[in-house]
């Protein structure tokens, strides 16, 4: 039983991070995490923030002024998109292969909006037939919501087609790209994408606790023009942005997590020094790796191969077999962590993910040899 007489500092074991996240931490991000913090409106602190947001256009592959991570996990991210653009009584088109579309669904309910919600099974692609046909039956809906990766399922979903749809629709995107940012492309202003978040701690290599976000133009509008005032303080962008907006003159909103953002800097660093091509190509590459190795070893993925993620990959557990009992062992016996299914596909399911740092052929070597000696 621990009191308080028998604590002792905290020394954490080497892991492999190989479920759907955290992935593992560049070292380089690790080292920049533990430089001298600085105050949070020190002017060099606010020189490099203007390099964040310069980097974090690169990532997003836009030239959108609000573009800044925000101060919280993933989810905050996602909650920030629908505070800021859903008002009461708005419908909003949500689609759910997942659990990370289900998310969407709840945050437009506690915003006040009216969820139009469509469907698809888990483990497959959001259909753009139904999306369109809910888009013609419901010509008053303001935004569009889905998942570009859904993590729950390492299912890629048609974010350009869908972004289209919307638009031709007049209506505006949300878009989660938690796990598809720097591991697959996202091209926000090719693909006219309206309000996007994401997480750091996936294909990013950095640590959990911020989430990158980007707005159009057409998205800062509608909040501009809200009848009422953002139900979250904390995440109202009309009062981040006095913070993150020029360097010029920046205004008191809230301490930011420096140290974070140090690290946040030094991964985006990484992936410019790297480049987004060469990013994507590399997740693909150890992506066929990893499917030849599992495949020779007879197991099965749960994704149509041309809707998976080649970050994180959703394997079927084989008839009979723990899959909680294998997960404890990779994890005692080999430092190694891979994920468990969640909501209809707990215990049906592994997931093996391949993001950012952990992204190379070693740790593929090393997590096919660990499940061909624990399999039974």
């Amino acid at each position: 039983m621990k009191t308080l007489d028998n604590l002792q500092q905290f020394t954490p074991p080497v892991r492999t991070l190989m479920g759907p996240g955290p992935s593992d931490v560049s070292p380089r991000v690790l080292q920049a995490m533990a430089r001298p913090t600085l105050g949070h409106l020190d002017p060099l602190f606010i020189d490099m923030m203007e390099e964040v947001k310069l980097l974090l256009q690169y990532a997003f592959q836009t030239q959108n002024t609000l573009t800044i991570p925000i101060s919280g996990p993933g989810s905050a991210g996602m909650e920030a998109c629908f505070v800021n653009l859903v008002e009461p009584g708005d419908k909003i088109i949500v689609c759910q292969n997942g659990v990370f579309g289900g998310r969407m669904k709840e945050n437009v309910e506690r915003s006040g909006g009216i969820p139009i919600l469509i469907e698809d099974p888990w483990g497959t692609a959001i259909d753009l037939n139904k999306v369109e046909t809910a888009l013609k039956t419901h010509p008053d809906a303001k935004i569009l919501a889905f998942v570009h990766a859904e993590t729950s399922t390492g299912v890629r979903s048609d974010a350009q087609q869908l972004c289209k749809l919307a638009h031709n629709h007049h209506c505006l995107t949300i878009v989660d790209t938690v796990t598809s940012l720097g591991g697959i492309p996202v091209k926000v202003d090719d693909w006219q994408m309206d309000a996007v978040y994401s997480g750091t701690q996936k294909c990013l290599s950095c640590a959990p606790g911020l989430s990158p976000v980007t707005f159009s133009e057409q998205a800062i509008e509608k909040i501009k023009q809200r009848q009422q005032k953002v139900q979250s303080w904390f995440l109202d962008l009309n009062l981040v942005m006095g913070y993150w907006g020029t360097a010029a003159k920046r205004s008191y909103h809230h301490t930011a997590p420096i140290n974070a953002l140090y690290g946040l800097h030094e991964a985006l660093l990484i992936l410019k020094e790297e480049g987004l091509e060469n990013s994507w190509q590399r997740h693909t590459q150890n992506y066929e790796a990893l499917r030849i190795g599992i495949e020779n070893l007879g197991l099965s993925f749960t994704v149509a191969e041309a809707d998976r993620l080649p970050q994180l990959n959703a394997i079927n557990v084989p008839e009979g077999v723990d899959e909680a009992q294998i997960r404890a062992r990779l994890l005692n016996e080999y430092n190694l962590e891979i994920g468990a299914g969640l909501g209809s596909l707990a215990g049906k399911i592994w997931r093996i993910g391949l993001m950012g740092y952990a992204s190379n052929l070693k740790n593929v070597s090393y997590c096919l040899k660990a499940l061909a000696n624990t399999l039974p």
